[in-house]
């Protein structure tokens, strides 16, 4: 089968592509054709940095897919040949990813594709939704009427995000730094926007919250983002990073205001080989699907790239500017 490797660490230049054998299920997984492959910047960063198991290489990157099932292991009884499945597995330098044409998933992992959504948009969206629910309802315990502060807030975590919140019943304050995504990021439910280039957001969610600030911030930046989203989330309030706060974090804002500091790394599941969490995971899949059918929540897909133009995906991920999604398509 046609598949792009990682041949080593380093720049774009390492996705080079391969004829490999296809893989084979076992007695609990399922073979699929992938139709689309999710693009997420951890890909590029495991790339540049490289994977988290030794002597990997070459390996597939790619931890987010949607396909139809070919075969079935013995064992599997939820899923048939021709059915259409989503979900986020592999890519990280154990277990293969999706940058191929085929791949084999544990039937537990796999869960049935919305059909609202065409195979881009799921093959966009697990990685994303899993991670914008646990950050949200399962760490921060978001309730209606409540205020949300979501950071990069057209991005591919942000524009979900939004949804979701929505979907809660939250009020919704968005931060971007370009002045072409407020339209998109209205569109999505944002109630007010706040330019990060052009105004400092922590001032600016303290009055418009009236002093009190967020109730939950979710951070998709880190950095000097997250230091200066103490100050912006309410006492008593909810502050979630999906990236490391760094060493030279000063906590006193934290203290003062007795926040809840959660993180989220949706792949710990499968780094950790942790088979309760990625049920989880894949309850939070269907879920999000339900409310896909229902036209509640709609993932933008805004690039679709050949699987063979895997590098110059890899390139327009790390400008930083991507709204929503990038998908390749073997």
């Amino acid at each position: 089968m046609f598949a792009m490797q990682m041949t080593a660490i380093g720049g774009t230049e390492v996705l080079q592509s391969a004829e490999i054998a296809e893989p084979v299920p076992g007695a609990d997984q399922i073979k699929v054709r992938i139709k689309a492959a999710g693009v997420n910047p951890v890909d590029t960063k495991l790339r540049s940095r490289g994977v988290f198991f030794a002597d990997a290489l070459p390996s597939i990157l790619g931890c987010d897919a949607a396909g139809e099932v070919l075969a079935c292991g013995a064992n599997v009884k939820n899923f048939k040949p021709g059915d259409a499945v989503w979900y986020c597995n592999g890519g990280l330098g154990r277990e293969p990813g999706n940058y191929a044409e085929y791949a084999v998933v544990n039937a537990s992992v796999a869960r049935r594709k919305p059909q609202a959504l065409s195979f881009s948009e799921a093959a966009a969206a697990p990685l994303v939704l899993i991670t914008a629910w646990e950050a949200l309802f399962d760490r921060a315990q978001l309730q209606s009427g409540q205020t949300v502060l979501i950071h990069a807030a057209a991005g591919g975590v942000g524009h979900v995000a939004i949804q979701l919140a929505k979907h809660r019943g939250a009020r919704v304050i968005a931060t971007l730094g370009n002045p072409d995504n407020e339209n998109f990021v209205r569109q999505l439910g944002a109630d007010e926007l706040i330019n990060y280039r052009q105004s400092d957001f922590a001032a600016a969610t303290l009055k418009l919250t009236q002093g009190a600030g967020a109730d939950v911030v979710l951070d998709c930046v880190g950095g000097e983002t997250f230091h200066r989203s103490m100050v912006a989330t309410a006492c008593y309030g909810n502050l979630v990073t999906l990236l490391e706060p760094g060493a030279d974090v000063s906590w006193k804002p934290a203290r003062e205001r007795n926040l809840n500091i959660g993180f989220v790394l949706m792949l710990t599941p499968m780094l950790r080989d942790l088979p309760q969490a990625r049920l989880h995971q894949g309850d939070i899949l269907d879920k999000c699907a339900v409310l896909c059918e229902a036209g509640k929540l709609k993932i933008h897909v805004s690039k679709n790239f050949a699987l063979r133009d895997a590098a110059q995906a890899h390139k327009l991920i790390e400008t930083g500017s991507v709204r929503g999604k990038i998908v390749l398509l073997p």
